[in-house]
């Protein structure tokens, strides 16, 4: 029986509308090699303005993971929110699937809009490829925001750090193919967890986003984790504030950075910030970004 109604289409269809709303168009890049990148650019370009690259995490695209909050940034910034590739419409036909491949076809698609010098923001995901942009080209990057990213992590599942125990465990509970699985993620994910989600919500979720780049997402995640070691990790000299999944992995990326890093901490919240303490996470961002010579202060 064919559904007469999504939730998750309209959902999408209001996020279009306020992502264009708020002075965003959608634009695609042909880097060629078969590497596409769809980006949502500022329908007017003000030359006097600075640049803030917005990227998204695993499960989202770029215009999903910003939409309700991209109005706070818009008046300051020319903004820039590209879809990563094999998220909304953004493909390549090449093998790669690292974050340093990402970052560097985000790098494209900012050379090709003419956006030489900007702020950075990546949560989760992300996060990861906002490090690698800042690593591979420093002179584009000025200031560097990362929410939820454990970009220092090593072989910190067989320690016991992490909740799950494998890649394959990663991938499966990042990757849920049914509405049980979802629910498992979602008591991960967030610190007070959506209990009362209806089955058929995250079905629609599922049948509205479709499965078929789940091998190339998996891929993406396992490239996250393959020989990753912290003597590999270049330091990046942008200011940063973080916060990661296992708090230590925020720790451990502030004593890499040294002094070139400060590390904020919201109390009471999973990896994925929601109600309030996303409101708490977009203050302290905004303030950080504005002013060059505020730092956000530290929550407790």
């Amino acid at each position: 029986m064919t559904k007469c109604f999504s939730f998750v289409a309209a959902y999408d269809r209001w996020c279009r509308f306020s992502i264009s709303r708020a002075g965003l168009k959608s634009t695609t890049t042909d880097l060629g090699d078969g590497t596409v990148m769809h980006c949502w650019v500022p329908k007017t370009y003000k030359p006097n303005k600075p640049h803030l690259l917005l990227l998204h995490g695993l499960g989202a695209c770029g215009m999903w993971q910003w939409s309700m909050s991209i109005s706070r940034f818009i008046e300051r910034f020319n903004v820039y929110v590209p879809d990563l590739l094999f998220f909304g419409d953004s493909y390549t036909t090449r093998p790669e699937r690292t974050e340093q491949f990402q970052a560097q076809c985000v790098a494209g698609v900012l050379k090709a809009q003419g956006a030489r010098k900007t702020s950075v923001v990546g949560p989760s995901y992300g996060g990861f490829v906002a490090y690698s942009l800042a690593a591979q080209f420093p002179e584009m990057v000025e200031k560097l925001v990362l929410c939820g990213a454990g970009v220092c992590m090593e072989e910190d599942m067989e320690d016991g750090m992490f909740q799950v125990k494998s890649v394959d465990e990663a991938v499966t509970l990042l990757l849920p193919q049914t509405p049980e699985k979802m629910k498992e993620m979602l008591k991960v994910v967030f610190y007070k967890p959506l209990w009362n989600v209806p089955s058929c919500l995250l079905q629609d979720f599922i049948d509205f986003i479709g499965m078929e780049c789940l091998q190339e997402w998996a891929g993406l995640i396992n490239a996250l984790f393959e020989d990753r070691k912290m003597s590999n990790l270049p330091k990046v000299t942008q200011g940063e504030y973080d916060k990661f999944f296992p708090l230590e992995l925020g720790h451990r990326l502030k004593r890499h950075l040294d002094e070139n890093a400060q590390l904020v901490v919201l109390k009471d919240c999973g990896h994925a910030p929601d109600g309030g303490k996303l409101k708490e996470m977009s203050k302290h961002m905004e303030s950080f970004l504005k002013d060059p010579l505020l730092s956000p202060k530290k929550a407790n």
